[in-house]
């Protein structure tokens, strides 16, 4: 899918002004600021009501948040509701949900506990079945390996990878951990004030970075800078 333009305007100033070519996974980042997650909440329809979005794609489906476009958040322990048991929280049939966690290898015992008796990487997992019981053509991921140790990561990371070859479901990825972006994405984007200033594949991108800004993310490994706010 094409996003052949995106513009998010407040107070007659673009606060983002970009195209992206989502292939198979596509990684964007940038510094806090740069404009990622507001183009995340464009594509879910949610910018605030005093900012507004001219969209335009090139697509096989319809961008509808909840039915063709799913949404992962960065924190899993504060996602759910805390005093809900988990099988509560799907807006499916349980058997569904039983195939659900079949697919991300979880216990179905899970179902009959609550969030808080569950660790990061569990609630990580519960988080990933949701997304895939609408069967989303689009996946949309906020930094979601932040909260997890790094062997807790590299499943999760692994897990997204196999799952989109099954599911065959597109990635946008913004984060700010290189290691993640190597591992699951095929292609970066680097924003920067709102603008896209490098983009291709990202063996590339990361052995021969071509802008200064780029540069320094990668030797940052986007660890000693604070990214998001």
């Amino acid at each position: 899918m094409k996003i052949e333009k995106l513009v998010i305007t407040h107070k007659n100033n673009n606060l983002v002004d970009i195209n992206l070519n989502i292939d198979t996974s596509l990684a964007l980042v940038g510094e806090s600021g740069s404009g990622k997650s507001l183009t995340l909440k464009a594509l879910l329809s949610i910018l605030p009501q005093d900012m507004s979005c001219e969209l335009k794609i090139n697509s096989d489906f319809d961008l509808i948040a909840g039915e063709s476009v799913a949404f992962i958040p960065q924190n899993p322990f504060t996602a759910l509701s805390p005093l809900t048991k988990i099988k509560k929280q799907f807006f499916v049939k349980e058997l569904l949900i039983k195939e659900l966690f079949d697919k991300v290898d979880l216990d179905y015992e899970l179902l009959e506990r609550f969030p808080p008796e569950l660790s990061g990487g569990q609630l990580q997992r519960v988080l990933i079945a949701m997304a895939l019981s609408i069967s989303p053509k689009l996946l949309l991921l906020d930094e979601p390996t932040t909260a997890l140790d790094p062997q807790t990561r590299e499943l999760i990371l692994q897990l997204l990878g196999d799952l989109q070859k099954k599911e065959h479901f597109k990635i946008l990825f913004v984060t700010h951990d290189i290691t993640s972006v190597k591992v699951l994405c095929q292609d970066i984007a680097v924003l920067k004030n709102g603008k896209i200033i490098e983009s291709g594949k990202m063996s590339d991108i990361i052995s021969s970075p071509k802008q200064e800004y780029t540069k320094v993310l990668i030797e940052s490994n986007f660890v000693n800078r604070e990214f998001r706010k």
